[in-house]
């Protein structure tokens, strides 16, 4: 018989899964998220992959993370510290001890912390035994006994009944805060259709867990964290390489242009490729090429023939690209190239994020070659600004990076579901026929962009390559006062795109002591302690840049409101060097992280009053 217990209400919590690599984290946390924001909880998720392949079973490298945040209040980050760790064996303990609150609730699968495992993940002594765990409430499980005997009956082998563990886990975890399963039930039977086994016993494994936690001493109470107030719509959970997916599904659409997405998997960058791939309904073309080479030239080949052109990729493929981006630049095409970012050099830390492929996307290639720059924000954005990077690379007949990073990528937070009447109309250059003796050079006066000649269209044969162009006839020249001029005007082109892009926006106060500046991924965590900090009375403002090149025309005003102003990125330093050149009058200060990992709110919040308390003192 269940106890009775008490249901007491948070106002938001932290939770992490962490096991290892084949204990389904990922999927365990997932189905944990999306059940919340059916619930209609804010949520920020921060899945964190090993990078090795195929690491050590029950090492540290091995171990899978995956943190959600959720909250009844307006949530912008996966949390510093969790409340709650599930950890599946010693690694995963030991991996995440010093993400853990002060009195944090632990739950452990005491089965697998035999020797070995001990021994594999670097602990000396039992943990639960030795007593460096006392400062933590410790629910220790045998989880994989508990697991197996729940699903016993139903004929699977060992290594089956194994892999739904994670479900029991789940089941916990449900019954600790206060969440139905029927969303999970209804997903077993739709992922593992045809395997009624397994469907019966992952879902067995979570009522099992469920139940346990229902019964057991150590739980007193469960909890609950009630609905957020949203703005009225629909809602559903977005990740952020799903968001850039149907962003540029829905530009095609509004520019009456198919997509041409030639692309190579990399990471973190693939799953905009595998969402791509589900909706060839749209009218999507989808080539995976041989190599990050071939991936781009067909999109540029795509996009002379009139196709909404994207390619995707990380920095080390970004680097390969980059003569093509060149060509797209002096051909003056549209071509659309995202670069998820990932800690480098080389194939440095691919599974972690960094900020540090800023000055590549900006100044990566031969020449004077000039092109538009955006990043996203949040997971939710990442649809506005791929979007936004198919309207701009189409109406100002340029290429276009746009850059997220791997915590955008693979984090997750409601979205609201956008109308294609909501957006911003896209006008593609087209010309249609032969006017006025049409050239292929000949540009609009105002954005100086050149108009857009699908072949096959009568009388509007051209010729494009890489060599410098004839201004207006685009015939091959090597005139010095010619590549002069032209040069000078694709750098003109990229700056009057200022006018066709909004005026930076201040979060918090709007001029005085400290002005916070950000850029791309680091939003949540920025604006978060600025929050905080006006809440304590403190004079600091945030300004963070979706826009990189060119930058919004009203940038120097803000900045002429505030005493001081600090950078923080996740690099060394990359985007206040491009302020630097850009505004030499301005002192700026630099915070920079480059550990693969987000930053916390408490380091900004700490630096921060920091730097208000030495403006303070003088």
């Amino acid at each position: 018989m269940a106890k009775e217990h008490n249901a007491i209400e948070l106002e938001k919590v932290v939770i992490k899964f962490a096991g290892d690599s084949g204990d389904g984290m990922q999927l365990t946390g997932s189905q944990f998220t999306d059940t919340s924001a059916f619930l209609g909880n804010d949520i920020a998720t921060f899945p964190d992959f090993p990078a090795e392949i195929r690491a050590p079973q029950g090492t540290v490298a091995g171990v899978s993370g995956f943190q959600v945040h959720l909250g009844q209040v307006e949530i912008h980050t996966p949390g510093d510290l969790a409340d709650v760790l599930i950890a599946m064996n010693p690694a995963a303990l030991k991996a995440n001890l010093d993400w853990i609150k002060p009195a944090g609730t632990i739950v452990i699968d005491t089965d697998t912390f035999d020797k070995r495992n001990l021994d594999k993940a670097g602990f000396e002594n039992n943990p639960i035994e030795d007593g460096s765990l006392d400062s933590y409430n410790i629910i220790e499980c045998p989880l994989t006994s508990l697991n197996k005997e729940s699903i016993k009956d139903l004929g699977l082998d060992n290594k089956s009944m194994t892999r739904c563990k994670n479900m029991f886990a789940l089941g916990i975890v449900y019954w600790m805060f206060n969440r139905p399963m029927a969303q999970t039930l209804s997903f077993l039977e739709k992922k593992f259709q045809g395997k009624d086994a397994i469907i019966n016993a992952n879902k067995k494994a979570l009522q099992a867990g469920y139940n346990y936690a229902d019964t057991i001493e150590a739980l007193t109470s469960s909890y609950t964290v009630l609905p957020a107030h949203y703005e009225k719509g629909t809602y559903r959970n977005i990740a952020g390489n799903q968001g850039v997916a149907w962003g540029l599904l829905a530009a095609a659409q509004n520019s009456k242009r198919e997509i041409f997405f030639g692309s190579y998997p990399i990471t973190p960058a693939s799953d905009i490729l595998h969402e791509l791939a589900k909706h060839k309904h749209f009218g999507a073309k989808i080539f995976q090429a041989e190599d990050e080479i071939a991936a781009i030239c067909s999109a540029l080949g795509a996009s002379f023939a009139g196709s909404l052109a994207i390619t995707s990729t990380s920095g080390p493929g970004l680097a390969l690209k980059a003569e093509t981006v060149g060509l797209a630049v002096m051909a003056e095409l549209p071509l659309v190239i995202i670069n998820v970012q990932r800690g480098g050099p080389s194939t440095g830390l691919p599974t972690k994020t960094e900020q540090s492929d800023l000055l590549q996307a900006l100044y990566g290639r031969n020449g004077e070659c000039p092109a538009i720059v955006v990043a996203a924000s949040t997971p939710g954005n990442c649809f506005d600004y791929a979007y936004e990077a198919a309207r701009l690379t189409m109406e100002h007949m340029t290429p276009v990076l746009l850059l997220t990073d791997g915590y955008l990528a693979n984090g997750s937070a409601p979205w609201k579901i956008k109308k294609s009447g909501d957006m911003r109309e896209i006008n593609p250059p087209i010309i249609t026929e032969n006017k006025d003796n049409w050239t292929p050079y000949v540009r609009d006066p105002k954005t100086l962009a050149r108009q857009w000649a699908i072949p096959g269209t009568p009388n509007l044969e051209h010729r494009l390559g890489g060599l410098e162009k004839e201004e207006i006839t685009g015939n091959v020249s090597y005139d010095p006062e010619n590549h002069e001029k032209m040069s000078r005007i694709r750098a003109e082109k990229i700056e009057r795109v200022a006018d066709n892009i909004p005026e930076l926006k201040v979060d918090g106060q709007l001029s005085g002591d400290l002005l916070v500046v950000g850029w791309g991924g680091t939003y949540g965590h920025l604006l978060t302690a600025v929050n905080q900090l006006n809440i304590k009375g403190k004079s600091i403002g945030l300004a963070h840049f979706n826009y990189i090149n060119p930058l919004p025309k009203n940038t120097e005003e803000i900045f002429a409101n505030f005493k001081q102003i600090v950078v923080c990125e996740l690099n060394l330093g990359q985007f206040v060097i491009h302020l630097r050149s850009k505004f030499p009058n301005y002192s700026f200060l630099q915070y920079n992280k480059i550990s693969g990992l987000p930053f916390t709110i408490a380091q900004l919040y700490n630096v921060f009053n920091r730097i208000l308390e030495t403006e303070t003192n003088g």
